[in-house]
C-alpha cells in the first residue's frame, strides 16, 4: 500500500505523547505564526552536508561525538558557558581525532534543547505545603519554579530567539579562529584538575605540535577551512524534537532548482497549481502578450498540444523538500517512538538526519518497522540509531536489535547512549540523580565489543556533559567516579543540573581518552591498552 501523502502538519491526525497542554488556544496559534515567518535557523545545504558525513560514519569511515546539556536553560545563553561547552566538544574531538585518525563528525546538543520529556505529567512540590504541580518540562515550556509550571507559548519564541543567540555566536567563534589547531590549549583546559589528564593530553599536544610542524614545513602552510583543516571545523546542532508545534512552525519547503525559494508550512505547494500552470501556459503561447510580435489567433489543436505540453512541464518541475531549520540533527526520544504516533509520522517527511533512540522497551522486529517508516528510501546517513540500554542491559538487547537491523537493507549509523540508562539515585541524598561513570564506560565498551562480534561498526557515542565550572574554577560534581575520584558525597558540591546528572570537564575527556586507546588499537588491528581507564574502573567501582 502506498504511503499516505505527507505534509509537515499530517502529524497532528497521529495520537502524541508527551504532548504540553496550552489553555489559550488563541495564544499558541498567534505565536507560531510568528515563528513561521521567522527566519530559518540552519540551512538544507548544511543539513544536507550533515547527512553525507553520517553516511561516512556508517561506512566506518569517520566517528561521531555528540553531546552536551541534558537540557539548556535560557540563561545558559552566555558567553562564558557557550565557550565552555564548544571548548569541551572540540577537546574531545581533537583527542579521538589523534587516536582514531578518523573525521569525527561534532553534534552538538545545543541551540534548541531546551524540552523534556518527563515519566510523569506531574510532581509533588515542598515549600510551605505539600502540593502537587505540573512538572517541569524545559524552558520553552514552563518554568521551574513551582508557580511558574503552567505551559507558556510565549516560551517557544524564546526559544528561537535563544537559539538564534547562541548559534550566532558558535558561528563567530569558530569563524574568529576558535577552534585553530595552533592553539587547543586555549579551550579552557587549565582548570583541569587531573593529573592523569593533564599527563596524557600533554602527550596528545606534543604530537600534535609535531605533525603541525611538519605539516608547515613539507607544504608551506598549513591548511584550512575544508572539513579536518586546523583553522575551523563543522560542529553542527541538535536536539530532541519534542514540540511538534514548534517543529513545524520551523518547517520549510525547499526546490532545489531554486535555492532562495523557501515556503512556509502554511502555504501548502498545491494551493499554488493553478498560478503555476497558468505562468507555463504562458510561456507556451496560451496566452500570448508579447511586446514584439502582434498576437495571433491560435488554431484549437495547437491551444490542446499547448495545454498538454504544460500539464507534462508542471508533472516534471520538482516538488518542495522539507527541511527542519531549527536544527541540523533532531532525534526522536524512547517515549515517543510510536509507530503510528505524531513523532514518527513527522519525522518520516524531513530531510534532515535524526536519531531514533532505541533501547530495552523496544521489540526487534520495531526497528525494522520504524527504519521502514522514517527512511523508506533507504538513504544513508538519514538514520542514527540511538541506543541507551544500560551497562547490566547492554549485552542482553543489542545483539538482536543488531541482528533485526542486518536482516534489512537499512543503513544505519549505530551510535551508544551511555547516560539515559544509567540513572539512579544518589544514596546520601535521595531527591539527587546520578550517574556512576564505571557504568557509563563499560556500557560504551561492551557495545564496542557486541558490535566487533557481529561485525557492525559502532559509529559513535551520545553523552550528556557540560563544561560548566563555578567561580573558583571547579567542574560540577553531578556524576560520581572518573579520574577526578568524585564520590557519593561530593554531588552537592557543585550540583547544578536542572534535570539530569551530566559528566563533568574531565569524565568527558576520560571518555575521549578511551574512545581514542579503543579506535587507536582498532586502526593498528591490536588489543586496547586502555592504559588510562584501567584505573579509573578501579576507583569508580569503589564508590
Amino acid at each position: 500500500m502506498p504511503a499516505q501523502a505527507w505534509h509537515p502538519s499530517s502529524w497532528r491526525e497521529k495520537p502524541i505523547a508527551q504532548d504540553v497542554i496550552y489553555e489559550d488556544k488563541a495564544h499558541l496559534e498567534k505565536v507560531l505564526t510568528k515563528l513561521r515567518r521567522l527566519p530559518p535557523l540552519v540551512s538544507p545545504v548544511e543539513i544536507d552536508r550533515l547527512r553525507a558525513q553520517l553516511a561516512d560514519v556508517a561506512a566506518g569511515k569517520a566517528f561521531l561525538l555528540q553531546g552536551g546539556d541534558c537540557a539548556e536553560l535560557f540563561d545558559d545563553c552566555s558567553q562564558d558557558p557557550i565557550e565552555h561547552k564548544l571548548s569541551l566538544i572540540l577537546l574531545m574531538s581533537l583527542i579521538i581525532l589523534h587516536g582514531s585518525r578518523l573525521p569525527v563528525i561534532r553534534i552538538a546538543r545545543i541551540a534548541g534543547q531546551y524540552a523534556k520529556p518527563r515519566s510523569k505529567p506531574t510532581e509533588m512540590k515542598t515549600k510551605v505545603e505539600k502540593k502537587e504541580v505540573l512538572s517541569f518540562r524545559g524552558d520553552n515550556v514552563n518554568g521551574y519554579e513551582a508557580d511558574d509550571r503552567a505551559p507558556d507559548p510565549e516560551r517557544l519564541l524564546g526559544a528561537y530567539f535563544h537559539s538564534t543567540a547562541t548559534l550566532n555566536y558558535i558561528r563567530t567563534l569558530l569563524l574568529s579562529g576558535f577552534a585553530n589547531l595552533d592553539k587547543p590549549l586555549d579551550w579552557s583546559f587549565s582548570h583541569v584538575r587531573s593529573p592523569e589528564i593533564q599527563k596524557a593530553f600533554a602527550a596528545v599536544i606534543e604530537s600534535l605540535q609535531d605533525s603541525l610542524d611538519f605539516m608547515k614545513v613539507a607544504t608551506g602552510k598549513v591548511g584550512g577551512g575544508e572539513r579536518g583543516g586546523t583553522e575551523t571545523v563543522d560542529l553542527f546542532t541538535s536536539h530532541e524534537a519534542l514540540l511538534l508545534e514548534y517543529e513545524e512552525a520551523l518547517t520549510r519547503g525547499y526546490t532545489p532548482d531554486q535555492p532562495q525559494s523557501f515556503s512556509p508550512t502554511s502555504t501548502p505547494a498545491l494551493s499554488r497549481t493553478n498560478s503555476r500552470l497558468r505562468g507555463v501556459e504562458e510561456s507556451n503561447g496560451a496566452y500570448p502578450h508579447s511586446p514584439v510580435r502582434p498576437p495571433k489567433s491560435p488554431k484549437l489543436s495547437d491551444s490542446l498540444q499547448g495545454l498538454s505540453m504544460s500539464v507534462t512541464e508542471l508533472d516534471k518541475k520538482p516538488s518542495p523538500k522539507y527541511y527542519n531549520t531549527s536544527a541540523h540533527f533532531i532525534w526522536i526520544g524512547d517515549r515517543t517512538r510510536q509507530l503510528d504516533g505524531a513523532h514518527a509520522e513527522y519525522f518520516r517527511g524531513i530531510q534532515n538526519p535524526i536519531g531514533v533512540k532505541v533501547g530495552p522497551s523496544m521489540e526487534p522486529e520495531e526497528i525494522a518497522r520504524i527504519l521502514d517508516i522514517v527512511n523508506p528510501d533507504r538513504i544513508p546517513g538519514k538514520v542514527t540509531l540511538i541506543g541507551r540500554y544500560g551497562a547490566d542491559k547492554v549485552d542482553k538487547f543489542l545483539p538482536a536489535h543488531i541482528d533485526a537491523v542486518k536482516k534489512t537493507d537499512h543503513p544505519v549509523v549505530w551510535q551508544c547512549d551511555a547516560m539515559h540508562g544509567n540513572t539512579k539515585s544518589s544514596k546520601t541524598d535521595p531527591n539527587l540523580k546520578t550517574r556512576h561513570f564505571v557504568d557509563v564506560i563499560t556500557e560504551i565498551t561492551k557495545s564496542m565489543e557486541i558490535h566487533k562480534e557481529k561485525g557492525t561498526i559502532l559509529g559513535g557515542v551520545h553523552l550528556e556533559l557540560t563544561g560548566e565550572v563555578n567561580d573558583e574554577g571547579f567542574s560540577v560534581t553531578e556524576c560520581i567516579g572518573g579520574s577526578m575520584e568524585l564520590e557519593d558525597k561530593d554531588l552537592s558540591f557543585n550540583y547544578r543540573t536542572h534535570c539530569d546528572p551530566r559528566l563533568n570537564y574531565e569524565q568527558s575527556l576520560d571518555v575521549a581518552f578511551l574512545l581514542a586507546d579503543y579506535l587507536k588499537s582498532k586502526r593498528r588491528g591490536e588489543e586496547p591498552k586502555d592504559i588510562l581507564l584501567a584505573g579509573l574502573r578501579g576507583r569508580a567501582a569503589r564508590q
